[in-house]
């Protein structure tokens, strides 16, 4: 059998460790192999990033890399279609793996089925109900093409079947990112929090506020209803300086968008002055992920992070009006409060964290042995579709 898997950004990178690893195991035993083919897109704008990741999580060198780049989601979309039919077409797979929910993944699962290959979603059926949001669309037209659609919680299963899915395509397999976090903690929990502080200042001069384990919050920022918006992003960004750093420190690693944008909004020097804010340039997968295990609580609006703060078991502000994590959230078992990004709601769900631990528990198969059962089910799928009817 052949596989081709294509990853885009770093979101699929974490994604993509632990299922290069269940292919590597399954072929070290006996029976037919597998043969796999990595695809990057190279969507992410920051080629530095992207290998960081791929080191630290110990990603072999994609097999093929169309240098897409960045542009609108329509030029990156357009680009890695024309690029990744050539691909499909010289390499004749049996499968084309898709993962999440970036532009990539929209373009290949559209690619693959033009070409009559058969294609798979690790991570399908996750729904925000928001459509303005570029994800939401990528992860809706995926979903409805592919042939098998692999998904991580109940709710997840919920939403597909709704949707009409035959229940055949669908398999519950848990969250293949818990699986890097499962073998990656380890790794992250060997380095020193001071070192990565000193080594990721934006502002060297800066000073570093003391850091006690459990006393202390991480916030991540990029989405555009954020950050593009002065309206919303002063006031929040004013809440997060004058009020949660002033209680204890925060670790913000800032992602280049929302740089520009303080710049831009007169914002910056706030920020950079703010006793307790620790601005910090983006990091790499284990000096986040050791920043966040012993954080005590997140502020974000990234969707892999509310993952991550469930199974660690960490109180988690999502800083969004709807999230497509719905297991993450506090009233179905999770460790997440949606608070939205208006600075008297935020201030609303920080006080009520700082009152009550949300204690989430773990949802079903988030066990560390996702991307097993994902290889499984093709390899099953695969054998009942070969075998007579």
């Amino acid at each position: 059998m052949k596989i081709i898997s294509v990853v885009g950004a770093r979101p699929n990178f974490i994604k993509i460790a632990p299922f290069i690893r269940a292919i590597e195991r399954h072929n070290a035993g006996k029976g037919p192999k597998v043969e796999h083919i990595l695809v990057h897109t190279g969507q992410h704008y920051d080629h530095q990033m992207s290998q960081k990741f791929f080191d630290d999580l110990g990603i072999p060198a994609a097999d093929i890399h169309l240098g897409v780049g960045s542009g609108t989601h329509a030029e990156q979309v357009g680009r890695t279609m024309i690029e990744f039919e050539k691909v499909v077409m010289a390499g004749k797979p049996d499968w084309v793996v898709v993962l999440g929910d970036v532009n990539a993944t929209l373009a290949c699962s559209v690619t693959a089925k033009k070409l009559q290959v058969k294609c798979c979603h690790i991570e399908a059926g996750v729904r925000s109900g928001d459509r303005t949001m570029p994800e939401e669309i990528n992860r809706l037209v995926t979903d409805r093409l592919s042939d098998l659609l692999l998904a991580p919680d109940q709710f997840a299963v919920r939403n597909l079947k709704g949707e009409g899915v035959p229940e055949g395509k669908i398999r519950l397999v848990g969250n293949i990112m818990a699986d890097t976090l499962v073998e990656q903690r380890g790794a992250a929990a060997r380095l020193p929090i001071p070192g990565i502080l000193k080594e990721n200042l934006l502002l060297k001069d800066a000073p570093v506020p003391g850091i006690r384990e459990g006393q202390y919050a991480v916030m991540t920022l990029h989405r555009p209803s954020n950050v593009d918006h002065r309206e919303v992003f002063a006031p929040l960004a004013g809440f997060i300086a004058g009020e949660v750093a002033a209680d204890m420190p925060v670790l913000w690693p800032v992602h280049p968008r929302a740089r520009k944008q303080l710049e831009l909004f007169g914002l910056w020097d706030r920020v950079a002055s703010a006793p307790g804010l620790v601005l910090m340039r983006p990091l790499g997968y284990h000096e986040m992920l050791r920043l966040v295990m012993t954080a005590r609580m997140l502020l974000t609006d990234s969707g892999g992070m509310q993952g991550e703060s469930l199974v660690l078991g960490i109180d988690c502000l999502v800083l969004r009006e709807n999230t497509e994590w719905t297991v993450a959230l506090k009233e179905h078992g999770g460790s997440c409060l949606l608070v939205g990004n208006r600075a008297d709601q935020v201030r609303e769900g920080y006080r009520a964290a700082l009152k009550e631990r949300f204690k989430g528990r773990v949802p079903e198969y988030w066990d560390g042995k996702t991307a097993g059962r994902c290889l499984e089910a093709i390899l099953t799928s695969s054998a009942c579709a070969a075998s007579p009817s």
